[in-house]
C-alpha cells in the first residue's frame, strides 16, 4: 500500500484542537476523506473519520444520537442508559459516541498514514507562512 496523494484542507476558525482535515488517496484507487489533524497534549495526531453512534427511540423507532434525553422526532423522553466513567475517572467514554467508518488495522499501516500527512501538513503550514511573509 502507498499513499500516493495527501490533500490537507485548513481549519478556518480558531479551533482549540482541530487544526485541519485532510484526505489520502492510496495506490491512486481509494480515497479516505475527513481524516482529522488534532493538536493533543502529546502534539498532533491524526483521526480517523468516524460517525456519531446513535441508538433507536422505543416509541418510534427513529435513531437518535446517544445521550440524548429527548427523541428527535416524537418528542418522548429517552431512557437514560448509565454508561461506566473511565479508569481514570474522566468523561473519556465519551468517545463510544463515536465509531470509526475507516481505520489501519495494524500499528504500521497507523504509523504510516499519521507520518505521511503530519509530514504533509507541516509542509502546508511552512508555505503559508511563508506566503504570509511575501
Amino acid at each position: 500500500m502507498k499513499i500516493t496523494e495527501v490533500r490537507i484542507f485548513q481549519k478556518a476558525s480558531a479551533d482549540k484542537k482541530l487544526r485541519a482535515f485532510a484526505t489520502i488517496t492510496i495506490d491512486d484507487c481509494f480515497v479516505v476523506r475527513d481524516i482529522k489533524i488534532i493538536e493533543g497534549s502529546k502534539g498532533l495526531f491524526v483521526a480517523m473519520p468516524s460517525r456519531r453512534v446513535k441508538e433507536p427511540c422505543l416509541n418510534c423507532h427513529h435513531r437518535n444520537v446517544i445521550r440524548s434525553r429527548y427523541c428527535n422526532q416524537c418528542g418522548k423522553q429517552l431512557e437514560v442508559v448509565n454508561r461506566p466513567m473511565s479508569e481514570k475517572g474522566d468523561d473519556s467514554s465519551r468517545q463510544d459516541e463515536h465509531r470509526d467508518i475507516a481505520h489501519p488495522i495494524t500499528v504500521e499501516c497507523r504509523e504510516y498514514i499519521q507520518k505521511t500527512v503530519l509530514e504533509t501538513f507541516e509542509k502546508e503550514k511552512s508555505n503559508l507562512r511563508k506566503v504570509d511573509q511575501e
